[in-house]
Parts: C-alpha cells; structure tokens; sequence
C-alpha cells in the first residue's frame, strides 16, 4: 500500500465514528454533559484540596539577576501576596530555550493582563545567566519578566536541575520520585505566599503532567474531532513553523 493510501486509512479510522440522527445525537450529547459535570466538580474540589495543602516557611535567601538587576525572592512578588514562578527549561550554555516550555512561555503575558488584578505576580525563572536569556526573549517578543538563578541554589533545591551528584548517577529526584536523568534541566511551577510580616512559605509545586492544564493547545485540541493526535512532541517554536 502507497504512503499516501495508508494516511488517508489511517486519518479514516480515526473517524470512524457513529453517524446518527440530531435526537440521538442529542441523547448521547447530554450523557456525556452528565460526565462532564462530575469531571467539573471533582476538579473543583481537587483545586479546593491543593489550596489547603500546608506551607513550608522559606527560611533560604535567593537572589536573581533580572532586568531590574539582582532582586531577592521577596522583591518578585512586586508588592503583591502571591507569586507564581515557571521553572523554565534553558541551562548555561543553551542556545536556546526548550521549545515545549517556548509553547507554554506563548501564554504567558496573556495571562500577565490578568493575573496582578487577583494579587497574583507571575514571573519565569531558568538557570541560564540573564546574557543568554535575553536574546531568546527578544527573539520570541516574550515581555513577561525572565530573570536568572545563576548561580544560586534556586532551581536545585526545587528540583529543576540536575545536580553533578545526579547527573554522574543519571538519576534525578523528580516530579517528587527519584527516576532516570532525562536532561539537565526539567520544567515545572512553584508557587509562593507572602503574609503581612513578609514572611515567605512555599505553597505548591507541580511537573511532568501536572503541568498539562496550562497547555491552552491541549484544552482546544481535546475538544476537536481527532483530539490530541500524536504519537509524541509534534509543536514548534512559534517562529519555526512555515510561513
């Protein structure tokens, strides 16, 4: 069979679905609202869950190198409570950042229009010296604040880099479980609250899939006919598509 003919009984399988009348359909339709509704409320009480997990006081001094120069944690929550901070996938020496958090990173000053409006600063963190970090940015016309961890403990102590002990036993602690070394430098999400003695405690911190509800693509694409369609990383950088 010709490549073109086993695509075109490839794509028709993935279609073969049921094709019915608008009343049927309609049935169905509402049966699945039904599960819908549960998946709604159970996710509703699982983020209920998450905000009521317990906190862990940050007794630690970090300092960043950003575009307002070296800041400490406590600086980047720009008088606001809460902070959210994307470890970002780019190590010293990268040519450029990973193209999956590139994806996520396109959401990103979207979200800053939002986001001080409910006491919440977002900011993006990678290992990478801020002289490599820039270029990238301007490159991908990001404006979201991007600041460096280099060469502090930052990203080690929230399990985002590996550190040489790991990366000589390819094994890295992970995603909260110690498994094998994938790269150097892994993405994830941690968050972070600031009382009124200006106290800092870590909140929550998320990977691997738990980062999935913030691929905006995945919520429109789960939603299409054909869903996610893939077999592993199809995306690109937004400006290595063709034109």
């Amino acid at each position: 069979m010709k490549l073109q003919e086993l695509e075109r009984t490839t794509e028709a399988r993935k279609m073969d679905r049921e094709i019915v009348s608008e009343a049927e359909w309609l049935v169905a339709r509402k049966d699945l609202l039904t599960r819908e509704k549960e998946f709604t409320r159970q996710r509703d009480a699982l983020s209920a869950a998450r905000r009521q997990l317990p906190m862990v006081k940050i007794e630690k001094e970090y300092v960043f190198e950003g575009p307002n120069g070296r800041e400490a944690l406590s600086d980047l929550f720009e008088g606001r409570r809460q902070l959210i901070v994307y470890h970002f996938m780019f190590g010293p020496g990268w040519e450029e950042g990973c193209k999956s958090c590139s994806y996520l990173a396109d959401h990103f000053d979207g979200a800053n229009w939002h986001l001080p409006h409910r006491d919440v600063t977002l900011v993006v963190i990678s290992r990478a010296p801020l002289a490599e970090l820039e270029p990238y940015q301007k490159r991908m016309g990001w404006r979201f604040k991007w600041l460096s961890s280099h060469p502090g403990d930052f990203n080690f102590d929230y399990h985002v880099s590996a550190t040489d002990e790991e990366k000589a036993k390819e094994k890295m602690f992970y995603n909260y479980e110690v498994d094998e070394l994938l790269s150097d430098e892994m993405p994830g999400l941690s968050v972070f609250y600031k009382d009124d003695r200006g106290q800092i405690f870590h909140t929550y911190s998320t990977y691997a899939r738990g980062l999935d509800g913030l691929w905006g693509m995945y919520q429109w694409l789960d939603r299409a006919p054909k869903g996610r369609d893939e077999t592993g990383p199809w995306w690109k950088r937004h400006d290595e598509y063709a034109k």
